[in-house]
């Protein structure tokens, strides 16, 4: 698998931490109140894959949509 190999992961949660922080509630927090494993938020805090129920889970708790908080970045051969 060529993603993994380069260890680049097509989204990015900087706007999910930026939120986060702007709403003055810790990571610690959001994963109690949702009932998030740790497992999870550490794919979170890595920009890993995360399963689209608990994408949902956030936005519900944040009152936002998806494009809010993740980001998709594109990556090609030039980006090594």
């Amino acid at each position: 698998n060529r993603r993994k190999e380069t260890n680049k992961m097509p989204f990015k949660y900087y706007k999910l931490f930026d939120v986060l922080n702007r709403k003055e509630i810790t990571k610690t927090k959001m994963r109690i109140d949702l009932g998030i494993s740790t497992r999870t938020l550490a794919k979170i805090s890595n920009h890993e894959y995360i399963a689209m129920e608990v994408l949902d889970k956030i936005c519900t708790y944040l009152e936002l949509q998806p494009g809010d908080i993740v980001e998709h970045v594109l990556f090609d051969d030039k980006t090594k």
